[in-house]
């Protein structure tokens, strides 16, 4: 039975719907999927939303692809983004994302997801779509949107001097200094009026000069 319905469910994450259809062949569907679940066949990340336990597993979930599937619409940001990027050298347990939604956190089966609501117009830019197999995708943000969306979360910094938004990037943050000067002061500074944001400006002046000193040092 398991190798069937691994021919018919190609991938490790898989919708209500796609389970309901590999299992078309029983008379009652619905109490077939309450078995896998009891069993630990099928793991409920969330209601209408599985991937496969690990008993049953052929590679990893992708933990990116769950994130933008839990809640939305939402892309993966901020600490866990800026690790996915090699900003900062820590790997981050909680999947962040950005939403233009309601903030929220989900505590699930296979970990916990949070949600940063940001502005409409922050979130429609600084999103790129990772491209997986059998068609699949998630969408990520680039790293100049990821360190973007977490310096405006960062509340009670009291950040307005180019000198302590750099020390803040580097004490606190924890970011690579080489990662940053490879970052784009102009992608910054589009980010930054979306936002209508006086620190991403900050962060995208800092980046320029970053980088024409970097230019007159070599």
């Amino acid at each position: 039975m398991n190798v069937s319905l691994h021919n018919r469910i190609p991938y490790e994450e898989f919708d209500y719907q796609t389970i309901l259809d590999a299992l078309k062949g029983y008379v009652q569907p619905r109490m077939k999927i309450s078995s896998l679940l009891a069993k630990g066949t099928i793991i409920r990340v969330k209601k209408g939303l599985y991937v496969f336990g690990e008993s049953q597993r052929r590679r990893p979930y992708c933990r990116e692809l769950l994130a933008n599937l839990i809640y939305g619409p939402s892309y993966v940001s901020l600490e866990y983004a800026l690790h996915y990027h090699g900003l900062i050298p820590e790997r981050v347990e909680t999947v962040t994302s950005v939403t233009c939604g309601r903030s929220r956190t989900f505590d699930t089966p296979v970990g916990t997801f949070s949600y940063r609501m940001i502005p409409l117009e922050a979130f429609r830019t600084g999103m790129d779509r990772i491209e997986l197999d059998n068609g699949r995708s998630f969408l990520l943000a680039i790293p100049e949107k990821a360190l973007a969306d977490r310096i405006v979360a960062e509340r009670g910094a009291g950040i307005i001097t180019q000198k302590e938004l750099h020390e803040f990037l580097l004490a606190n943050l924890r970011i690579d200094p080489a990662a940053l000067r490879g970052l784009d002061p102009a992608r910054l500074a589009e980010i930054a009026r979306h936002y209508r944001s006086r620190r991403v400006k900050l962060l995208a002046d800092l980046v320029k000069r970053q980088g024409r000193t970097r230019f007159v040092d070599a």
